[in-house]
């Protein structure tokens, strides 16, 4: 499972690392809109389960970057509201979906009402999250039993030729390879978190790919020499695996998702 820890038990520099990183998205806020993956629809279905037969449902998407979970959201005929705190990113998102109410936030400080969502998701974002902050705004904001679901768009890399291009992607940048056995958050007010895989894949060509991957974070924050290094060498190794060498192809991909529902009668 993508690692899901907060910084506490991280060096300063790996903190200030972290930091740098969370921050780093705005300046690709377009060519991450048009390169990053959605979301399978069985995953937001599973996620939103414990709501599902509430009428006008009302999701918050939180830390929705440009928009790649609220377009699924949509799609399943729910209401959404965007929080995103980088203005980049929050103004491409409300290019895509104009009539999505998007607003400045953060998951340790939300811009809504007590009460005010069934749910809240979080898509390739609860990583960031100060979880000691974040949870207690979450219940907040959340209707009696509502459900918190957080998601993460995973390489497959049971596929030999993906753990061949997550070694060659790696730079000075990189976060250590978490652990399948990092174990699920727990927050006195929510009932114990249930973890759901679901596999998923997004069609690209070599370029494709190499600009997705050059929307990552580790990509970013590296020095231009370094990132010109990281991208040549993605790009070479995709020209020259037979799988990716040309034309189209699916990329495959696992959707990591986790859920639990707010405890009831537990204070604001």
């Amino acid at each position: 499972m993508v690692g899901i820890g907060n910084s506490e038990d991280q060096t300063t520099d790996e903190v200030q690392r972290r930091k740098r990183r969370a921050r780093s998205f705005g300046a690709q806020a377009a060519v991450y809109a048009e390169h990053r993956p959605d979301y399978p629809e069985a995953g937001i279905r599973w996620a939103l389960e414990a709501v599902g037969d509430r009428d006008g449902i009302v999701v918050l998407d939180l830390g929705a970057g440009t928009g790649k979970l609220t377009g699924g959201l949509l799609a399943a005929g729910v209401e959404v509201i965007a929080v995103e705190p980088d203005a980049g990113m929050r103004a491409e998102l409300v290019r895509l979906y104009p009539g999505v109410t998007a607003l400045s936030g953060a998951a340790e400080a939300i811009p809504l009402a007590d009460g005010t969502v069934d749910a809240v998701l979080a898509g390739q974002a609860f990583h960031w999250f100060d979880q000691a902050l974040a949870f207690p705004e979450i219940a907040r904001v959340l209707r009696a039993n509502g459900v918190f679901a957080a998601f993460w768009n995973t390489d497959d890399n049971t596929v030999e030729w993906v753990a061949g291009l997550r070694d060659v992607s790696r730079s000075s940048a990189s976060f250590p390879p978490s652990s399948s056995d990092d174990p699920l958050p727990a927050h006195p007010l929510f009932a114990p978190f249930e973890y759901a895989e679901f596999a998923h894949s997004q069609r690209r060509t070599a370029e494709s790919l190499t600009a997705s991957i050059g929307t990552n974070s580790h990509t970013v924050i590296i020095s231009p020499k370094e990132r010109a290094e990281v991208l040549g060498r993605i790009l070479d190794y995709l020209h020259a695996t037979p799988e990716t060498a040309e034309g189209e192809f699916d990329f495959p991909l696992r959707t990591e998702v986790i859920r639990a529902v707010r405890r009831a009668n537990t204070p604001r």
